[in-house]
């Protein structure tokens, strides 16, 4: 009986260490397993930009959900992370997902991305950081488009307004906030400055 208890109690401290190491993790950086899985699933999304079907479609600017659509860098984050058609659940465990009711990018109006903070690879984790001025290139299997953040701000779930079209090209980008909360979301804006490195006219707002 002794032994079993040493044993159990063993079982216990462990994973307690377990669960504390996990949520540290959590806090400091991101939920782990959910990490891995994304780690996976963004592999695979990089693999599918490379089938020609899947190209095929997105050059023609017309994704399926799910699809793999291309590539969002953040240059001063230094990160970047494939994008994924569709913003449900299943599809945001896969990476930052693009607002199928908006456009893609370099058609007019409003090009919307949502993506995680702290689970499934976190890869708008650090959004908060992004300065006026800072870039964010869309590289899509079409083209290569640069924006400047415009402005940052917290705003109800309930304001999807922030995705309407406006009078040019804009990118707009939303999260839950603050981390670890749903309670809000922050969003990101950002307007279109170029294309395949050609500058585009741009008039002040």
């Amino acid at each position: 009986m002794r032994a079993l208890l040493h044993f159990a109690s063993s079982v216990l401290m462990v994973s307690g260490v377990l669960l504390l190491a996990d949520a540290a993790a959590t806090v400091l950086w991101q939920e782990p397993v959910s990490a891995l899985l994304a780690s996976r699933q963004q592999a695979e999304l990089e693999e599918a930009l490379a089938d020609p079907p899947v190209r095929e479609r997105i050059i023609r600017k017309r994704p399926l959900p799910g699809d793999a659509i291309g590539e969002i860098d953040f240059p001063t984050l230094d990160q970047s992370s494939f994008v994924v058609e569709g913003t449900d659940p299943d599809d945001l465990r896969k990476g930052p997902g693009h607002y199928a009711d908006t456009p893609l990018p370099g058609q007019r109006g409003t090009v919307a991305i949502a993506g995680h903070r702290t689970t499934y690879g976190a890869p708008f984790r650090n959004v908060d950081q992004l300065d006026r001025g800072d870039t964010i290139v869309l590289q899509m299997p079409y083209g290569r488009f640069v924006y400047k953040v415009q402005k940052t701000a917290i705003v109800e779930p309930t304001q999807t307004e922030v995705t309407d079209s406006v009078g040019y090209k804009r990118l707009v980008l939303t999260a839950c906030h603050p981390l670890y909360s749903a309670a809000q979301r922050i969003v990101v804006f950002a307007r279109q400055v170029a294309r395949d490195g050609h500058s585009t006219v741009i008039r002040r707002t």
